[in-house]
């Protein structure tokens, strides 16, 4: 008498998964331009690492938006002696940024240059356009403000 061989299992096929499902990155700065530039490099390590890779749409766009949060902490939200937090967060498809300071009187505005030649006047201009969401809240447990923008990082 011959036996027959167990049957082999049915493979189901697996539903495409994002890049990545939950992380979470926070970390104090200095206010100053040093600081500034330190959170967008290191932001941009941590997006890398979570599946964002360098030179992509996502990358660059996001790595801008922390820059231009940081930016106006540093410049607008800046008291002698604090820092400001960065925060990003990646849930499934979704990249949130977020930049405390601690000035809550100062909050922010989404206001068009006067002039063409004006230096400043536009970081939240680009924030808004690269962003699908973004807003600001008063932080719950002192004083200041968080500044958040999120981006949904799905390839199309």
């Amino acid at each position: 008498m011959t036996s027959n061989p167990p049957p082999l299992p049915v493979r189901t096929a697996r539903p495409a998964q994002h890049r990545f499902t939950w992380h979470h990155f926070t970390m104090l700065f200095s206010s100053t331009p040093r600081g500034t530039r330190l959170a967008r490099y290191l932001a941009g390590e941590r997006l890398d690492t979570w599946g964002i890779p360098y030179g992509s749409d996502s990358h660059d766009g996001l790595t801008l938006i922390v820059a231009e949060l940081s930016a106006n902490a540093v410049s607008h939200g800046r008291v002698p002696g604090r820092d400001f937090r960065l925060r990003l967060s990646a849930e499934d498809a979704t990249v949130r940024v977020g930049v405390t300071d601690t000035r809550g009187e100062r909050l922010p505005t989404l206001t068009e240059p006067s002039a063409a030649d004006q230096e400043g006047g536009r970081g939240l201009l680009l924030v808004a356009a690269l962003t699908d969401q973004w807003g600001w809240f008063h932080h719950p447990d002192g004083p200041g403000k968080t500044v958040w923008a999120s981006l949904d990082v799905r390839p199309l």
